[in-house]
Order: C-alpha cells, then sequence, then structure tokens
C-alpha cells in the first residue's frame, strides 16, 4: 500500500525531476517551455551540486527518446542541456560534462543525420566554454573517430553530404580547440589522432575550386569569402588552426599524415593540390619551425628514390615552394645535409636517364616511352637545380659561402679523386651531365652573392677546381665556369650594363660604379692574378668556342677591370691582350679563321673599353685608330661583324699590315708616367704550361687509370720495322753539334731576360709548375716501386682488365733477416 501511493503521488518524486518533467510539453511542437526552464536554470545555479543529477535524468530521458524515434523531444533536451550548460561555471560542472557528452556521443551513434548535426552543434558549443580548471580523466577519442567519420560521408543526397561533412569539420575544430591548449591533453597530437583529424581535413580541401589563392594569414580567408557552409573552406581555416597551434615537438606528427595522403591518393603529379597544402603549412605554422617542414619533405624523397620521375619532380617542387616560403628565416642547423640529399637524387635522377640511354642504345629500335621517361628525368634534374639555387640563395652569406664550397666539392674534375660521385661508373658523358648541372646550381647560388674581399670568395679549394673545369673541351661547360665568377667578382652589378660583346663608344654614358681596390684584393691578384690570366688565355683558344663564350670573356675581362684591376694589374691585362693577339697571328694550333677573327674581335673590344676606363688620352687614340681601319679594311676584326650570321671570312690575315693591329711599342710609349710599369710590356706574356694541361684536360676519368694488359706475342709489329734506318746523313747530323750549341746560348739568354724583367708573380707560378710536375713525378715512381709485401691470403695482379688472386704458400716468402728466428 504505502508502495502505491509513492508511485502515484507526483509531489512525492524529487524536486530536480519534476522541474526537469515541466520543460517538455505536451507536443514537441510548441518547443522548450522558457518559464519552465528559467525554473530549472535557477535551481540548477542555486544548488549546483543537483547539477550531475539533472544531467543523468536528462540523458536518460534523450536516451528513451532516441529510441522511441521521438525526435522533436530530443531537441528540447538538447536546447536544455545547452542552456544549462552555458549558466553554470562551477567547479560542480564537471560530472554535468559527463553526462551532457554521453547525450551528444549518442546522437552522433545515430544513423540520422539532424541528430548528428544536432549534437555537433551541442559540442561546438561546449568547446567554446573555457573551463577553470582542466579535466584528468576526459578523453575525446570517441568524438575524434566519430567527427573524422562524418567527414568522409557518403550520402546519396548532395545537401545532405554537405551538412554532414560540415558537421564533422566544426566537431573536429572543436575538439582541437579544446584540447590544444589543454597541457593534459597533449595526447591529442599523437599520431593516432592525427592520421585521423589531418586526412579528414585533406579530403574535403581537395574538393576546392581555386587552389591558386593561398596566403599568409593576414589575407581574409575562403570561409570569410564563400560562407562557412563550404566544406573545403571550412576544412582550410581549421587546418590552418591546428598547424598555427602545433609546438616544435608536434611538428613531425603534423606533417607526415599530410605526406601519406598525398601518397594513397597519388597527388603528387599533378602536385597542385600538394603544393597548397605546404603553402598552408608554411604560412601557418611558426617561422621557427620551417626547417621542420623541409626535413619531413627530404625524408619522404629519399623514401620514393625509386618512384617515377614525376611523382619525384612534383615531391622536389613541393620542396622548392618550402624554401622560397621560408625565405631568410629559420631554416635550421642541418643546411649541408639538405644540399647532400638534393645532390644525392640529382646523381641518381642521371643514373636513371643514363641507364634508360644505354637500354636504348643497345635495343634494335628506339621506343617512345624511354625518350618520354629521358624527359621526365630532365624534368626531376631542373626541378632539384631550381631548389638548390633558390635555397642557396636565401641563405645568409656566411652560410652561403659554406655552400659553394660544398657543391663545388661534389663536382667530379679531371684528373683529382672524387670520392664523393664514382664517375667511373656513369662514364664520360654522365660526368659531364653532372658537372653541368651542379655548376648550374653554383650558378644559381652565387646569383646576388656579395663579399667583401675576394680572398674569402674565392679561396684556392673553391677556385682550382672551378679553373680545371674551364679546360674542358666543352663550350657549355666554360660558360658556366664564366657565369660563376662573374657572379662572384662582379659586387656592383655592371654586368648588365655591358652585355654583350661591341665598341663601347662612350663608356662613361654606362655610369659604371667602382670603388677603390682594397688591399686584400691586391694580394688576391697578386696571388691569384696569373692563374686567371692563364685560363682566359687558354679558354679563347678552343676551337668550339660560340658567340656566348666570347661575350662572356669580355664581359670577365671588363669586370676583372672594374672590379680588381689597379695600375699593375691593368699592364698584366694588356700584355693579355696582346699576347692573345700575336698567338691569333702566329696561329701556331692550326685554329680556325671564324675563332682567329673572334679573338681579334675580343681583344678590340677590351682594349677599346679599356683605354676609356684608365682615361689615357694617348692610348684611347691609337684603339680608335685601329679600329677606324679595321672599319674600313678588315670589318672581319670588329665583334659587330664577325658574330654576325653569314660574315665573310678572309683565307689569312694580313700580318704585315701594322695598321690593323695594337702595337706594343706604341701602347707602351702611351702608358709612360706615373703609376704605370710600361716596361714590362715589352716582356710578351706566355702562360706556364703545368701538369694539369696534360693530365686533367680533355681525359675522362677513366683514361687516368693504367693497366697491365698482356698481349700476345704474335700481334706485336715487328721490331726491325720500328728501328730508324742508319745512314751517313744521321750519322753527319748527329756528330754537328754547331746548331745544338747556338740553341743553348739562346735558350739560356732567354731565361736570363726572363729572370731580369719578368714579374714575380709569373716567376712564382712557373717555378711552382715545376715543383708541382716533380712531385707528381716522384709520386708515380713510388707508387710504382713500392708494393705492399706478399701475405699467404694472395695478392692482386691486373691482367687483360681483370683482377686475379694469387696465393703465396708461406714457406716461399722472403723475410727480413731480423724478423726470423
Amino acid at each position: 500500500m504505502p508502495a502505491g501511493v509513492c508511485g502515484c503521488c507526483g509531489p512525492l518524486r524529487p524536486r530536480y525531476k519534476r522541474l526537469v518533467d515541466n520543460i517538455f510539453p505536451e507536443d514537441p511542437k510548441d518547443g522548450l517551455s522558457k518559464s519552465d526552464m528559467e525554473k530549472l536554470t535557477f535551481y540548477a545555479v542555486s544548488a549546483p551540486e543537483k547539477l550531475d543529477r539533472i544531467g543523468a535524468y536528462l540523458a536518460e530521458r534523450l536516451s528513451r527518446d532516441v529510441v522511441r524515434h521521438r525526435y522533436g523531444y530530443v531537441v528540447i533536451a538538447m536546447e536544455a542541456l545547452d542552456q544549462l550548460l552555458m549558466a553554470c561555471h562551477s567547479q560542480s560542472i564537471k560530472p554535468f560534462v559527463e553526462s551532457f557528452l554521453h547525450m551528444v556521443a549518442k546522437l552522433l551513434e545515430s544513423r540520422e543525420p539532424d541528430l548528428q548535426v544536432l549534437g555537433t552543434n551541442s559540442f561546438v558549443k561546449f568547446a567554446n566554454i573555457e573551463e577553470d580548471t582542466p579535466s584528468y580523466h576526459r578523453r575525446y577519442d570517441f568524438f575524434v573517430s566519430q567527427f573524422s567519420a562524418m567527414c568522409h560521408s557518403t550520402h546519396e543526397d548532395p545537401e545532405t553530404r554537405t551538412r554532414i561533412r560540415v558537421a564533422g569539420i566544426k566537431g573536429l575544430q572543436g575538439v582541437v580547440r579544446k584540447t590544444v591548449n589543454d597541457e593534459l591533453q597533449a595526447i591529442i597530437w599523437e599520431p593516432q589522432h592525427m592520421d585521423k583529424l589531418i586526412p579528414s581535413m585533406l579530403f574535403n580541401m581537395q574538393d576546392a575550386e581555386d587552389l591558386d589563392r593561398v596566403g599568409p594569414p593576414g589575407t581574409p580567408s575562403r570561409t570569410e569569402q564563400e560562407g562557412e557552409e563550404n566544406p573545403a573552406a571550412l576544412a582550410e581555416s581549421c587546418f590552418r588552426e591546428l598547424l598555427g597551434r602545433a609546438a616544435y615537438g608536434n611538428m613531425n606528427n603534423a606533417v607526415r599524415p599530410v605526406l601519406v595522403h598525398l601518397d594513397n591518393h597519388r597527388l603528387w603529379d599533378p602536385n597542385e593540390f600538394a603544393v597548397s597544402c605546404f603553402r598552408i603549412i608554411m604560412y601557418s605554422i611558426q617561422a621557427q619551425h620551417s626547417h621542420h617542414v623541409i626535413q619531413q619533405v627530404l625524408g619522404h624523397l629519399d623514401t620514393h628514390n625509386k618512384n617515377t620521375p614525376r611523382m619525384r619532380a612534383g615531391i622536389v617542387q613541393v620542396l622548392l615552394e618550402t624554401v622560397a616560403i621560408a625565405a631568410k628565416g629559420s631554416v635550421g642547423p642541418t643546411v649541408l645535409e639538405v644540399f647532400n640529399t638534393l645532390l644525392k637524387h640529382l646523381r641518381m635522377s642521371v643514373d636513371f636517364e643514363l641507364g634508360e640511354n644505354s637500354r636504348r642504345n643497345s635495343g634494335a629500335s628506339v621506343s617512345s616511352s624511354g625518350r618520354i621517361k629521358e624527359s621526365e628525368e630532365r624534368i626531376v634534374q631542373n626541378a632539384i637545380i631550381q631548389t638548390i639555387g633558390f635555397f642557396g640563395g636565401n641563405l645568409p652569406d656566411y652560410q652561403r659561402a659554406e655552400v659553394m664550397m660544398f657543391i663545388m666539392g661534389k663536382v667530379p674534375v679531371y684528373g683529382t679523386p672524387c670520392h664523393t660521385l664514382d664517375t667511373v661508373k656513369i662514364g664520360h658523358q654522365g660526368t659531364k651531365r653532372i658537372q653541368a648541372m651542379l655548376l648550374s646550381s653554383l650558378i644559381m647560388v652565387t646569383s646576388g652573392f656579395k663579399s667583401k674581399t675576394m680572398v674569402a670568395a674565392l679561396p684556392a679549394p673553391f677556385l682550382d677546381p672551378l679553373f680545371s673545369i674551364s679546360l674542358m673541351e666543352d663550350s657549355e661547360l666554360r660558360q658556366l665556369v664564366l657565369e660563376i665568377l662573374l657572379n662572384i667578382i662582379d659586387r656592383h652589378d655592371n654586368r648588365a650594363k655591358l652585355r654583350g660583346i661591341r665598341i663601347i663608344p662612350n663608356v662613361a654614358a654606362l655610369k659604371i660604379k667602382r670603388e677603390k681596390i682594397s688591399k686584400q684584393d691586391v694580394g688576391f691578384m697578386k696571388k691569384h692574378g696569373q692563374q686567371l690570366y692563364r685560363h682566359i688565355y687558354l679558354g679563347c683558344k678552343e676551337e668550339d668556342n660560340g658567340h656566348k663564350n666570347f661575350e662572356l670573356l669580355f664581359t670577365t675581362l671588363a669586370v676583372l677591370t672594374i672590379e680588381l684591376a689597379n695600375e699593375e694589374v691593368v699592364v698584366d691585362l694588356i700584355r693579355l691582350a696582346l699576347a692573345l693577339q700575336d698567338m691569333t697571328l702566329a696561329n701556331e694550333e692550326n685554329m680556325p679563321m671564324v675563332i682567329r677573327c673572334g679573338i681579334m674581335a675580343l681583344v678590340a673590344a677590351y682594349l677599346n673599353f679599356l683605354s676609356q676606363m684608365i682615361a689615357n688620352p694617348p692610348f684611347c687614340q691609337h684603339v680608335s685608330k685601329v679600329i677606324e681601319m679595321r672599319n674600313l679594311e678588315a670589318p672581319y676584326l670588329l665583334p659587330e661583324h664577325i658574330f654576325r650570321e653569314k660574315c665573310p671570312l678572309p683565307n689569312d690575315l694580313e700580318k704585315e699590315d701594322r695598321s690593323l693591329y695594337f702595337q706594343t711599342v706604341d701602347l707602351a710609349e702611351c702608358l709612360v708616367g706615373p703609376g704605370y710599369n710600361a716596361e714590362r710590356l715589352s716582356i710578351p706574356y706566355v702562360p706556364q704550361v703545368t701538369d694539369e694541361d696534360r693530365f686533367t684536360r680533355r681525359k675522362s676519368l677513366v683514361d687516368t687509370i693504367s693497366l697491365q694488359v698482356d698481349f700476345p706475342s704474335d700481334s706485336l709489329p715487328d721490331k726491325s720495322l720500328l728501328a730508324e734506318e742508319i745512314t751517313f746523313e744521321t750519322l753527319k747530323k748527329a756528330i754537328d753539334t754547331t746548331g745544338l750549341e747556338e740553341q743553348e746560348k739562346e735558350k739560356r739568354r732567354q731565361v736570363m731576360e726572363k729572370f731580369q724583367k719578368a714579374p714575380f708573380e709569373e716567376i712564382a707560378a712557373h717555378c711552382e709548375s715545376k715543383a708541382n710536375m716533380l712531385h707528381d713525378r716522384l709520386a708515380q715512381i713510388f707508387e710504382l716501386t713500392i708494393r705492399p709485401p706478399p701475405s699467404p691470403s694472395g695478392v692482386v695482379s691486373i691482367s687483360a682488365g681483370h683482377a686475379q688472386h694469387q696465393s703465396v704458400p708461406v714457406y716461399e716468402m722472403k723475410f727480413p733477416d731480423l724478423c726470423v728466428y
């Protein structure tokens, strides 16, 4: 009986239950009762200890209404929960939040899109509430998974699908806001959560129609421009917010899922979306974290080093974008590691290209797929070179100098040991390709490089291999070397004013910028000047020189005059120009007529420029007189004519017509006066022949390896045929020593005159070259004579190009007496 009474008497129910029941009208269409809701809110604020019971009872009613499909009452319950949540901010709200999250989870688990959107909206409101104390036990794993699943909705109705995806993105944004600032919720940055969060955002960002407009955070986002119901725009906003909150230790976990998503969806080719993503990343993260992103992309490139060329090119282009945005910010201390990785992939691309070429050449027919793959490898190589150039160009000068030395150390130089690139395996063509590409990257790195002194910009370890490459029989490589020199030497940007080899009528109109030569630069020219002149001299004689080569040679001489020429250097440059003219007239090497005329035109253009730079009227008058005579009688000796197409060439140069050539005596008379040592002009400039010409020039690395080859005796020619026939005339010539004595006297006289009048730098270079030749010869002798002692394991002998191991018994080995007892 008492139980029945209690069951039917409403006033005996707890007050909080009666207040909760009163907010639900008989007809759910009438909505939440505002007056009763105000009573429930007042009761909850007055008695906060009852909040957990209110929440539990509301959750019980909501679960029952969801099961019974009474969605009107579900909406009322969630509205009541939202109002209670916003009204109560005490510590007692913690138990109530658990009931609230339980109800949100119930709605998200349902298959009704309206309920999922309703639960998401409530969760977003909760995420915007700042709690006074952190929660030690609350976890959001379920919500990350459920919201991520909603972001990938595949509902049949497009509008409903868009609503669900927008709700999922808003839910993820709420999770991010609720957790990233809470130190106790650092678990959100762990891989299992990032692998769900970031792919969900990227999946929706792929639907964006305009991926080109990506700017820094100051520009308006697509959310502001197109409204918040666009999944792509909302996903981008959430993605930016997440990356902006990423700390130093979380960058790797935030970037890795992006790379995995691009792999899974094959978005590297084409790579517009990949570039867009990394632009967003670089503009959103803190500047000091940029090097983390660059290292992640480099590691990803290593992982896919054997994939298709287009995929590798797409990754490299993304790397280029990240480096370009990083600009002069913090790119991290591992600069050389970045360049080492890029150069390694450059070498691998050359290997792939050459391997494809060799397979095509060995086959009977050339397939179109082979040509396509070769062109695709060129795309990879060009992308790597551009990335190296951009990266190096954005570094400070002190780091850029280190990078220049590092890249030059990777360039294979003939005749010197190369530990970084095995050029024997790739052959001459592959070595040339690597040289050209590395030098091209050096051009980009040195572009804009401004060093106060040439000693710091061009140290010997950098200058020597660079000059060795300038002696190659390849016009393209020589052009690249001159481009690098011009980038480094031209510190006042005068090169653009000197573009094109020509007779400049008025140099003063060019407004060339120059400063007084520093003592350090004077010392540099005393030490390396002869080396510079020598390589310019030898570079002019190459038979494959074209208009571009002569133009760069003229610009190099002009820039040297502007930047590094004092009175002594000016005299040396005039001697160099006259030596080029004498060499062309003598023509001991039988150069083609077009090359001889090109050298003459180069000398005329340079002496015209030099005469106006030193402002010497007699000198200018002599040069102008020669140029006028050439215009009348020999226009092919001037740059305006010889470098035209189909320029008529003479059969030979008229050596007797002195008016067509610059005379040493006349130029010496013009320079008589204070400052210039005119007597040195009478000493003809002769470049010293060093061992570098015979050993490093025009040889592949394979040619420098000597092998002992056994030939059959019957294949050798008869020695009797090789012997010279001895006659009376030969014996008479051998006995007659009159001519030899005269030659020896003349030779001694020339040596004495040279050591008396030649400049000290030239004498030092000559002695140094002889010392280097002696050292190299001794090294070769020691290498041939000194052999390691025999061992029972065997010795290696090379026969017919194959290595053979020969075992030596212990009892046949010869030991020193001190070792035998």
